[in-house]
């Protein structure tokens, strides 16, 4: 599964935990576990929202953000499949 999230936020560049956990099916919590896989590598980092409304309404799911890092230099894995 984590290459498939690899895959998925390497297409996006950018998604929020809702839209993680929602695609794979997943909890929050254990999603959130393994996006600290691909941040300890460095590839993957959390951003803020930028949500500044102060209404309270969005669901902290949808206020995390990850963003992909495409470093120069990367050497691509080919796919299995």
């Amino acid at each position: 599964m984590l290459i498939d999230i690899r895959d998925f936020l390497r297409s996006r560049r950018v998604s929020t935990l809702h839209e993680l956990s929602t695609h794979f099916k997943t909890s929050p919590d254990a999603m959130r576990g393994m996006l600290l896989h691909w941040q300890r590598k460095g590839k993957v980092y959390q951003e803020n929202s930028g949500c500044n409304k102060g209404c309270s309404s969005c669901s902290p799911e949808q206020l995390e953000v990850y963003r992909w890092e495409n470093k120069e230099g990367d050497i691509p894995l080919c796919s299995l499949d």
